[in-house]
């Protein structure tokens, strides 16, 4: 055997593209087809290697070798696999080279095809085709369509001389078509959104909260915007950075209820079900992983791979933590209550410091309300 090509579960790290030995074994645990390709693991008692999505028997940890490469593992005297065929293309390669696919098919029409034509296209049934497209990037075809056709948009108003030119140039077949859904994916009205958002505003407010200072911002329709710093220029910053086009108005009477409302809620005196009015904007995944967040209890804590599995995305963990970094709402979507599945806190976007902070005065906080209730009950 080619010794130097084996690697041990605790030292194959730097080989491959995987995080950690433990991440590694997970993926070999959960039969993870993301993780395919990824890297290659032999079983010393059987002489064979797999590619971790494998659904034969599980292996000892003890007995597992691992290897960057599939012809790394041969040099090293094991043969593939018969039942995950290791040497050949995993499925999931496939499906997002058909995805791909039928992508560039919709992207390249004029107007968004129905999910019969694509699917033809691309060879599968009409429901098969959508369960695969879904499974891989989150949304419908029609869906995709509409989100390509809204970035389309978005371009053309900036560059053509009316908004109907420029909903006609994006594939609407009408104008109406358009108009039904505008203010929900530009945030504001064509005219505006052509002007750069210029004529907008966006009220704000900045006070001092138990963890530094907080700047809460508001449209008409709700909070787009609570963030932790640690003083009000830094904050003012990155308001300005975050709606470069709106007029921003400091210190806005209207917004003020909510001001109160967000401090009570990052202080725990104000129950998540009492939720502030949001007006944020995101992808589709974005906006189901958010309000996934909103229904974890105060006091709890889960993992980013239970988060991802109760979205019904198991595969996605990832992205689901991507998702939580980029929630622009602290505390009102509380991805502090996400954690590593090791129970180490992770990222968190205001600072690691506060994230243990919330989590410390939460947890203390639903002790003494269990305090109470029991105190209560037995008077």
């Amino acid at each position: 055997m080619a010794q130097q090509a084996i690697q041990t579960m605790e030292h194959a790290v730097a080989s491959t593209d995987m995080e950690s030995a433990d991440e590694m074994w997970h993926a070999i645990v959960s039969r993870d087809a993301t993780a395919d390709g990824a890297f290659f693991f032999a079983v010393t008692t059987t002489g064979i290697y797999c590619r971790p999505s494998c659904g034969a028997r599980q292996p000892k940890r003890e007995n597992v070798l691992i290897f960057k490469s599939s012809i790394d593992a041969e040099a090293a005297g094991y043969r593939p696999c018969k039942r995950c065929k290791p040497t050949e293309t995993p499925g999931w390669a496939e499906r997002n080279t058909l995805v791909t696919k039928a992508c560039r098919y919709i992207e390249q029409a004029e107007t968004t095809p129905a999910l019969a034509e694509i699917a033809a296209y691309v060879g599968l049934s009409p429901h098969h085709f959508q369960r695969i497209f879904k499974t891989v990037t989150g949304i419908t075809p029609k869906a995709y369509g509409t989100r390509h056709r809204t970035q389309h948009v978005k371009a053309r108003l900036r560059s053509t001389n009316t908004v109907t030119e420029a909903i006609y140039d994006a594939g609407y077949s009408t104008s109406s078509r358009f108009y039904e859904n505008a203010q929900s994916f530009l945030g504001m009205t064509a005219k505006a959104f052509r002007a750069g958002g210029r004529g907008q505003t966006i009220g704000y407010v900045i006070r001092p909260c138990v963890f530094g200072m907080m700047l809460l911002a508001a449209t008409k329709k709700g909070v787009c915007s609570i963030q932790l710093g640690e003083n009000s220029t830094e904050l003012s910053a990155r308001l300005k950075a975050d709606f470069p086009d709106a007029a921003l108005a400091k210190d806005d009477p209207v917004i003020e209820g909510w001001v109160d409302a967000a401090i009570a809620l990052i202080a725990g005196e104000q129950s998540q079900n009492q939720a502030l009015p949001l007006d944020i904007q995101g992808t589709a995944f974005q906006q189901q992983v958010w309000a996934a967040l909103q229904k974890i209890p105060m006091g709890t804590q889960i993992s980013y791979t239970e988060l991802a599995a109760q979205i019904e995305r198991p595969k996605a963990v990832r992205a689901v933590a991507s998702a939580c970094a980029r929630n622009p709402v602290a505390v009102a979507i509380p991805c502090h209550r996400v954690i590593g599945k090791n129970g180490a806190l992770s990222g968190y976007r205001w600072g690691i410091e506060r994230k243990r902070a919330l989590l410390a005065r939460e947890k203390a906080m639903v002790l003494e309300r269990e305090k109470a209730r029991r105190q209560s009950t037995e008077q």
